[in-house]
């Protein structure tokens, strides 16, 4: 089973949709993929007169901010892409984090890094039995990140898409989670850095070679290593089919495959 996330700006790539056809095939029917769209979200908040803001990569949101989501994500993104991959020859149904509560997310609590982040949250279940059952129907699932909230008062929160994808690889228990950027990996003077141990991220932030979403999509990868995937990589488009391109994320170091 392998798990790919796209980032916004990689959609833009012409090669998108007959990558992920090959590696559709390649995988037998047995792959999901997870979206991303933060470029195209912010510059409808800028239109609208309001001011984006991050925090370590991550969005910050406002109640009123979810409806601009659900509208970015789960409906322009979501279905776009379903179209490319359909006209590719991908049997590609397009679900949100909120259909059949796949998605259910916990909000930040006073004290964690979440909570500044306002209707924002971690991923806390994965309803795989409703990924599985388009998967054995021969359905390539793909995943707008806006989630159930779990808590009493209901409603939708904003989830980041990396830390969606590594709960769902997770939870299906991927052998890959590749996350497909506009670079070609983590990078270090115009050089790719083909092991990233675990250990080493910390330093890697403190020099300022890892930053802003890369430093999600690390954290998100020891995420999912500690949730049981097989192997954590970060590439560019070409990296869909080619296993050895891009950075591997590691628990400890020569762990490369």
């Amino acid at each position: 089973m392998r798990v790919i996330k796209l980032g916004g700006r990689a959609q833009n790539d012409p090669a998108l949709a007959t990558e992920i056809a090959r590696a559709w095939r390649a995988a037998k029917g047995k792959m999901c993929v997870i979206h991303g769209g933060g470029d195209e979200i912010t510059s409808l908040q800028v239109a609208l007169g309001k001011t984006p803001r991050f925090v370590n990569g991550r969005r910050v949101t406002t109640a009123d901010d979810i409806q601009l989501l659900r509208m970015v994500l789960s409906g322009v993104i979501n279905k776009r892409l379903v179209s490319a991959f359909a006209s590719a020859g991908v049997p590609a149904v397009g679900i949100s984090g909120e259909d059949g509560k796949l998605i259910t997310a916990k909000r930040g609590e006073e004290g964690d890094d979440l909570f500044p982040l306002g209707a924002v949250g971690a991923p806390t279940l994965i309803n795989a039995g409703l990924l599985r059952e388009l998967l054995g129907a021969g359905y390539m699932p793909v995943v707008s990140p806006v989630a159930s909230d779990a808590g009493d008062a209901g409603g939708a929160l904003n989830v980041n898409g990396d830390d969606a994808a590594a709960a769902v690889a997770a939870a299906l228990e991927a052998s890959e989670l590749l996350f497909v950027a506009d670079v070609a990996g983590v990078m270090q003077d115009d050089s790719v850095i083909h092991e990233v141990p675990l250990a080493s991220v910390p330093d890697l932030v403190a020099r300022e070679i890892v930053r802003g979403g890369m430093t999600a999509k690390l954290e998100a990868a020891k995420n999912a290593l500690s949730g049981g995937v097989g192997k954590v990589r970060v590439s560019d488009i070409a990296g869909v089919m080619d296993e050895k391109r891009g950075t591997t994320v590691t628990h400890t170091a020569g762990e490369r495959t």
